[in-house]
């Protein structure tokens, strides 16, 4: 991984802006990027390359969602019920 992604990750501190969600309801951005970490997990571990890049979009989704979300989220990942498509 470059140095400077990984310089950037390791300051990294809020949601950066991301002009697809302008508005302040986050919660799409927070779904999306959910929807992002885990299909860039899987579209790499396919390949079997490196999930470092994936890093980003947990960090994202982890400082907009609310923990209670992502729980629901990861048992619903578990059982197959979860409705986003990855």
């Amino acid at each position: 991984m470059s140095e400077q992604f990984e310089e950037k990750i390791k300051n990294y501190r809020t949601a950066p802006f991301d002009a697809r969600f302008p508005n302040t309801n986050q919660t799409r951005n927070c779904f999306q990027n959910y929807l992002d970490f885990h299909r860039c997990n899987k579209a790499l571990a396919t390949k079997d390359q490196d999930t470092s890049p994936c890093v980003w979009y947990q960090r994202v989704y982890k400082s907009l969602c609310p923990i209670s979300w992502v729980r629901k989220w990861d048992e619903q990942l578990e059982a197959g019920t979860f409705p986003g498509k990855i």
